[in-house]
């Protein structure tokens, strides 16, 4: 198990199975039937104490909240994380793109600099 950030676990630019699941559930999480299903789980945590349940009820409704706010929490930051490293990745290449055309490297030719800069604008169609 490593503590690398995200997005720099693989190196070639595969995106791994844990990437595309949190991805998949952030397109999910995102969704109206999500916000739905958490306007329903809400609902529901509401109706157990008014009916006035069982404390083991109560127990469960709250439990369940907490597992899906635990969830989004963890999705959120993986795609915050994710997002912060593409927008780094971008602002790298345009920085080194700048930097490459006022030392005048590269006139007419496409240079290291401009190929990585494309692949950075194009990063979002990996993840």
């Amino acid at each position: 198990m490593t503590f690398e950030h995200p997005a720099r676990r693989k190196a070639d630019g595969q995106v791994g199975r844990f990437e595309k699941l949190a991805e998949l559930a952030s397109n999910f999480t995102s969704s109206p039937v999500f916000s739905l299903l958490c306007v329903l789980l809400v609902l529901g945590f509401v109706a157990v104490h008014v009916a006035g349940l069982p404390t083991e009820w109560q127990h469960l409704a709250g439990d369940a909240m907490a597992a899906v706010s635990l969830l989004l929490l963890a999705l959120l930051k993986n795609a915050e994380r994710r997002a912060e490293h593409a927008v780094q990745r971008k602002l790298d290449a345009i920085a080194a793109v700048v930097l490459e055309l006022r030392q005048g490297d590269g006139a007419g030719e496409r240079s290291q600099a401009q190929e990585n800069l494309e692949a950075a604008i194009r990063l979002e169609e990996r993840l």
